[in-house]
């Protein structure tokens, strides 16, 4: 099940990620203002990110930071590429959310999201 599916901004890149409310209802922060989330990444590795609950107003605003930015920066990621998060457990692995780097491609002059591997230098 796909939790967001966002476009990366400058401050997504070089800071921290922030995704919509809504989100929030399927994550635990079990009475704490963060949660680190077991994340499964496309190579079947396992992260830990961090999630915060930021006080913005009235409402809280989650981003994702302690191990965000590994994350952009293995994946070579930039400002216009894509990050989807979906819940899925994974028994052996012990995750329960998998993540997605996609970038946008043009193939014979149509315009499609094509999934990101771990940058190689």
């Amino acid at each position: 099940m796909e939790i967001f599916s966002k476009e990366l901004k400058n401050t997504d890149v070089r800071v921290r990620f922030s995704f919509p409310t809504h989100c929030l209802e399927h994550l635990d922060f079990a009475g704490n203002n963060f949660v680190d989330l077991r994340v499964k990444d496309i190579c079947g590795e396992l992260r830990v990110i961090r999630c915060l609950k930021r006080k913005n107003g009235d409402y809280e605003k989650p981003v994702l930071s302690k191990g965000w930015l590994k994350f952009v920066a293995d994946y070579g990621l930039g400002v216009g590429d894509k990050a989807v998060l979906h819940r899925e457990d994974d028994h052996n692995l012990g995750s329960q959310f998998r993540i997605e780097a996609r970038r946008r491609i043009v193939l014979f002059g149509r315009e499609t999201w094509g999934e990101v591997t771990r940058a190689t230098y």
